[in-house]
């Protein structure tokens, strides 16, 4: 399972270097392959799109419960956690995020199906650990304090990011500015360039 996981994200890697980027969200139009035309590819609306990239992983997550309803306590957690997070993205997508764009059809699918594996290679994987013993350091409260700040911190991030964004508008924009924001440290780094200064 760790080899299907390590080649499908090497493959991704790979294709991201050749230029044949997923076309979905911020990068619909860059490094798009040119031998199929962008008007002739089939695109779905962005909200569809990433509905459909979360829905199966959500859905297998929420079946590993009724599929295999006694675990130990780790592996509640584990499907918990994944069930919790997909929620979330679902969440965002139907009550936080502005969509004003189209994805890739091809891309959605990719997206959902790669999603889909991970979430059942990892259920899957921790099922096959069921009755072995428990590890002699036991990070499992740690993991889920870590867990519940990471995911909250990363949806309020959300909440922000759709504020900065109007019905619709096709960019994100800072209240009050003209322009889309500029990332600081990308800024600091042209300013040091064009000043002949090496950036450690």
């Amino acid at each position: 399972m760790s080899a299907i996981s390590i080649v499908s994200m090497g493959n991704a890697g790979i294709m991201e270097l050749k230029g044949k980027h997923m076309q979905y969200s911020k990068l619909w139009n860059f490094g798009v392959d040119q031998k199929i035309p962008a008007d002739k590819k089939a695109k779905i609306a962005s909200k569809t799109g990433m509905i459909l990239g979360y829905t199966p992983a959500f859905v297998a997550a929420i079946g590993s419960f009724f599929l295999v309803p006694v675990g130990d306590y780790r592996f509640d957690l584990l499907r918990s956690a994944i069930t919790i997070h997909f929620f979330k993205r679902i969440f965002e997508v139907l009550f936080v995020h502005k969509y004003s764009g189209f994805m890739d059809t091809e891309a959605a699918i990719a997206i959902s199906i790669s999603y889909l594996v991970h979430t059942a290679t990892m259920i899957y994987s921790h099922y096959l650990t069921l009755g072995f013993p428990e590890p002699q350091t036991d990070l499992k409260y740690v993991g889920a304090l870590l867990f519940l700040v990471g995911i909250s911190g990363n949806f309020y991030h959300h909440y922000l990011l759709s504020k900065l964004r109007t019905k619709g508008m096709a960019e994100r924009r800072v209240p009050g500015q003209d322009y889309p924001p500029f990332p600081v440290p990308f800024k600091d780094f042209l300013d040091a360039r064009s000043k002949g200064k090496d950036m450690d």
